[in-house]
């Protein structure tokens, strides 16, 4: 039964649809559907930086230790790299451009002027080692990337075709650090190419189950209602403050603290800011106290990360020593959060309330939502699939729908979805129904008031703390290593991150290979973060199935079982 919320959630958004209000949609075709679409949202990414920027151009923006940038400040400086990347470097329009830093002003910068020039912008994964980074930019054949000197010297050595490598540096004002952009000529007054709606706007990383990750190819009109599909469900929540007379912050302020190369920081927590006036404080690396110290030096108003953080804040021993209470959501993406850690946070930090969202990288991150008092009756649950724009249906493999609180592959269509895989034609056959619904690979079910739970997953993929691990990737590092014969590598459940990985290994002749010798061979072939956390070496060849495929769901079970962790 839809509580009091739902229904004024519903209310305020069908007000909102009305009289050629801020959520009026129309509909547009695609893969044969009349798909809606946010009527007054602009057409393309550069035209969405021009509006707001001149919208909000005097409220403060980005906040980088000692660099502060309002937004006129922000998007003249994105304007005159944008004409140097055009004048001076020669970009043309559809080229692709990467990014491969950590989090700083200067790395948003740098995205704003590669969509200005009409470049795609190419978010590759900072955490990558060498091979992996230079793996991404052949895929998508970049013919530049902007690269921080710690990402660079990954890249010594490595193989990544015609591209050019750009350093720049953050911590200093955005023409200085970006500099290499117009060190050959252009600026401000370069003329800027044309941008279609339909013309390619982004590259975000994906694993897939299959090994190394793909590239989601997103076009400017996806991206912008993916952002301005979250502008509206913002919207409906300050509306519904502001009907019971709850105050509103001067400015919504919120901490960067998830990796800009991630879905969750590029869409909904900065695009989405550039709409609503939000300023934006950089955090480079996670730490518990320090995000404190600056929530509340610069009165943050949102937080979002991925569920350990939130948890890590509601439970730190010197949580009382700062004030946060101007922060009054704790939202998280990415993976599920425990039972137990949405009423901790709301027990602990009572002023405001966790809230949770369910989208892929594949979707610009739209998909579900689930707040306040509804998250805190279902905690369990992802929501209901965001309205004006998002539909959620559970399909069996041949694309049929499965009756309501049955379960099937959760599957989602939306104007906000990427277009597919760059340069893999099947893997996007696959990723899509006839009728343009995208296959998660998660396994959920709805209840009688649409909302989403999830209970598995098809995929051979792990989701540590946010990050998505493809099995067959950290296999593949695992089998190069010259005493390994068969192994397999699958989540292991944890409290902190959700999962981990776990590798089973057998080797020739059962010659040992300590665990930390094996940690040690993986290290510069693997991201930090997919190198597994529980070793275990088989005396015997590994379980397999009839189709002789080594049996990872038993093994997975039968090794949570040994850590005593709950599948």
């Amino acid at each position: 039964m839809p509580t009091d919320l739902d229904l004024a959630i519903t209310a305020t958004i069908t007000r909102l649809m009305e009289n050629d209000g801020p959520l009026t949609i129309t509909h547009v075709e695609k893969y044969g559907v009349q798909m809606p679409m946010l009527a007054k949202a602009p057409a393309n990414l550069s035209d969405y930086f021009a509006f707001f920027c001149a919208t909000h151009a005097d409220k403060e923006f980005l906040v980088d230790g000692d660099c502060r940038l309002s937004f006129r400040e922000t998007y003249a400086a994105a304007r005159a790299l944008a004409g140097g990347l055009v004048e001076g470097r020669g970009l043309q329009k559809g080229e692709r451009v990467g990014i491969a830093a950590r989090n700083s002003a200067n790395w948003i910068v740098a995205y704003m002027a590669i969509i200005m020039a009409g470049g795609v912008a190419t978010l590759l994964n900072g955490w990558w080692q060498g091979g992996e980074l230079a793996e991404g930019i052949r895929m998508v054949g970049c013919r530049y990337v902007l690269a921080d000197a710690q990402r660079a010297a990954r890249l010594e050595g490595q193989d990544i075709g015609d591209c050019q490598l750009l350093i720049f540096s953050h911590d200093c004002s955005p023409l200085d650090g970006l500099s290499v952009l117009t060190s050959q000529g252009g600026g401000a007054q370069t003329a800027l190419p044309a941008i279609d709606a339909l013309d390619n706007a982004t590259i975000l990383y994906t694993s897939g189950s299959t090994g190394q990750s793909k590239g989601a190819v997103s076009d400017h009109r996806g991206v912008v209602q993916g952002a301005m599909s979250y502008v509206g469900q913002t919207l409906v929540f300050f509306e519904l403050l502001s009907a019971t007379g709850q105050n509103m912050p001067a400015q919504p302020s919120a901490l960067v603290n998830v990796p800009l190369f991630h879905v969750t920081a590029s869409v909904p927590l900065v695009l989405q800011s550039f709409a609503i006036g939000r300023k934006l404080v950089m955090m480079p690396k996670w730490d518990a106290e320090e995000a404190m110290r600056i929530i509340e030096k610069e009165r943050i108003s949102y937080f979002v990360g991925v569920p350990l953080m939130s948890i890590e804040l509601a439970t730190h021993p010197n949580r009382h020593k700062y004030d946060l209470t101007s922060c009054t959501a704790f939202a998280a993406g990415g993976a599920p959060r425990p039972v137990d850690h949405v009423k901790k946070i709301r027990k602990e930090m009572s002023w405001g309330y966790p809230l949770l969202g369910y989208g892929l990288t594949e979707t610009n991150g739209v998909g579900c939502g689930n707040f306040t008092e509804n998250y805190l009756l279902k905690p369990t649950s992802t929501g209901p699939a965001t309205k004006p724009l998002v539909e959620v249906e559970m399909l069996d493999d041949d694309g049929n729908p499965m009756p309501q609180g049955e379960r099937g592959e959760v599957c989602i269509r939306t104007i906000a979805n990427f277009n597919g895989y760059w340069d893999n034609e099947q893997a996007t056959r696959d990723a899509f129904t006839d009728d343009g619904f995208f296959r998660t690979g998660d396994i959920g079910y709805l209840d009688e008031d649409g909302y989403l739970y999830i209970v598995d997953r098809k995929k051979d993929i792990i989701i540590r703390g946010g990050e998505n691990i493809s099995c067959p990737e950290v296999e593949a590092a695992a089998y190069e290593h010259d005493s390994i014969v068969e192994l397999s590598v699958f989540g292991i459940a944890d409290d902190k991150y959700g999962e981990v990985p776990g590798i089973v290994y057998h080797t020739k002749d059962g010659v040992p290979l300590p665990e930390d010798d094996l940690k040690a061979f993986l290290a510069p072939r693997l991201a930090p973060f997919k190198i597994p956390v529980h070793y275990w070496q088989a005396p015997e060849p590994l379980p397999r199935l009839g189709t002789q495929k080594i049996d990872r769901v038993t093994l997975r079970r039968e090794y949570n079982a040994k850590v005593g962790a709950p599948v």
